[in-house]
């Protein structure tokens, strides 16, 4: 192997000095200010790009933070609506069971009246009745006449003992 030989030796080491120091030197004139001024414009790219994050993170905060405020303000808003279109529905319906109220409170004093004249008539009608029939069974069974008038004031004052 040519790289063994010891004659060889002090020209290798020379080439290999020279190409150490021109390999050094353009690495460090040229490729290494360049990766150098890469990372740099990476990380201030980065910088920037977090900067700007946290801005917009803060403009979004800020928009949420609105929009909640305007949800609750439309709920208030819509709560005090419904309240207010709950208390009208509420008064309307208490208003018309007022007049419900009185309607049927009319008919059923009408009713009530009609009742009572109906009453009165057949317990008019019912005496009447009583006494022709008391009549009736006097001549019958007694074989005499007895006085209509005397038989209506007997069933009258049957009438109101019992009630009627």
């Amino acid at each position: 192997m040519p790289q063994l030989d010891l004659s060889t030796f002090p020209t290798q080491l020379f080439w290999l000095a020279v190409t150490f120091f021109v390999l050094y030197v353009l690495m460090s004139k040229i490729a290494l200010p360049r990766i150098g001024d890469i990372l740099e414009e990476r990380q201030k790219r980065i910088s920037d790009d977090l900067d700007q994050a946290d801005r917009l993170k803060g403009d979004t905060e800020t928009a949420i933070a609105a929009y909640e405020a305007a949800m609750a303000e439309a709920r208030t808003q819509a709560q005090e609506e419904i309240a207010k279109v709950m208390a009208a529905n509420a008064a309307e319906a208490a208003a018309r069971a007022k007049a419900v109220d009185e309607l049927l409170s009319a008919k059923i004093a009408d009713s009530e009246a009609k009742i009572r004249t109906a009453h009165a008539e057949a317990l008019v009608q019912v005496s009447g009745i009583a006494a022709e029939v008391s009549e009736a069974i006097v001549d019958r069974l007694a074989g005499m006449q007895a006085g209509a008038e005397a038989l209506a004031q007997a069933v009258s004052a049957v009438a109101k003992e019992r009630g009627l």
